[in-house]
Formats: C-alpha cells, sequence, structure tokens
C-alpha cells in the first residue's frame, strides 16, 4: 500500500503516543478531526496498525535484567524449527525471538529480575527443550536506544 506523507507522519504521531486525541492528531497534522479518524481506521483496517499497547517501565516492575541469549538447535529439521519455535512462545520472560543466519539459529530477549532467576530459567526452561545444542548469554549493561517506532521516510 502506498502510504501518503499525511499518513507516513500520523503514523510517527501514533508510534510516539497513541492517547494522543484525533483533534490534537488533527491539528499536528492540518487535518479535519473527521479526517484523521478515517485515515486512523483505513490504517487499522489494512493492517498496517496492528495494535495499541502500552509500554512498561522494566525497572519498575522489576524486570530489567536483560539478557540476549543465542540458541542452537542440534539440526536443523524443519520439525525442530517447529517444535522449538512452539515452546519458545510460551515462556513470558522472552520478549523477543528471532529466527537468524550465522552462528545462531536465534537469538532471544529476555526479561528477568535478576541474575539468579535467569539461572533457574535456563536450567529448569530453556535447556529442558528437545533439540538445543547450546546457548551463549549476553548480558545488557545499558540499554542505549529502545524505540517501537518505525521510521517512515
Amino acid at each position: 500500500m502506498n502510504l501518503d506523507e499525511k499518513d507516513k507522519k500520523l503514523l510517527v504521531l501514533l508510534q510516539e503516543n497513541a492517547k494522543k486525541t484525533n483533534k490534537q492528531l488533527a491539528a499536528e497534522l492540518n487535518l479535519s478531526v473527521t479526517a484523521v479518524f478515517e485515515r486512523i481506521k483505513k490504517l487499522e483496517k489494512q493492517k498496517i496498525i496492528k495494535n495499541y499497547v502500552a509500554l512498561v517501565d522494566k525497572k519498575q516492575v522489576k524486570r530489567d535484567f536483560i539478557v540476549l541469549c543465542q540458541v542452537k538447535l542440534i539440526q536443523h529439521k524443519k520439525e525442530y524449527i517447529s517444535q522449538f519455535e512452539k515452546e519458545i512462545k510460551k515462556f513470558p520472560e522472552i520478549l523477543e525471538c528471532f529466527h537468524v543466519s550465522g552462528d545462531s539459529d536465534y537469538i532471544l530477549k529476555i526479561a528477568l529480575e535478576n541474575i539468579q532467576e535467569y539461572r533457574e530459567f535456563m536450567v529448569s526452561k530453556l535447556t529442558s527443550m528437545e533439540h538445543i545444542a547450546s546457548t551463549q548469554s549476553s548480558f545488557v549493561i545499558e540499554e542505549v536506544k529502545n524505540t517501537t517506532t518505525v521510521f517512515l521516510e
């Protein structure tokens, strides 16, 4: 779908703060409230806007120990990949899972309270899964950039 400049700007504004009213958005876009409402409905219908969420401060809820875990499977069989992906979705500690190229098969972004909780997660959940050959963990020292805004030109 082709997005015009107003659609792109609207998407950026919504990504920055989805709680802005249509009136506020209309003022920033130099459009009528009705035009903004119709554009938003069109973007939702076309599945360009997938969902609206609240972003939680991980530190405030004691889930700011972030681990990037690389996972290698024992083989790249379709059934192993499917089973791993199905199982990994069940763990609420895992914020993101990427199937990647290179030395690892997957990279997981995991949010926990501390290293002890991560050890328990690794021992009782992750490494107990079938078809995992190895894991390698990196602990986040400082989050330099974190955004959910998709840049649109």
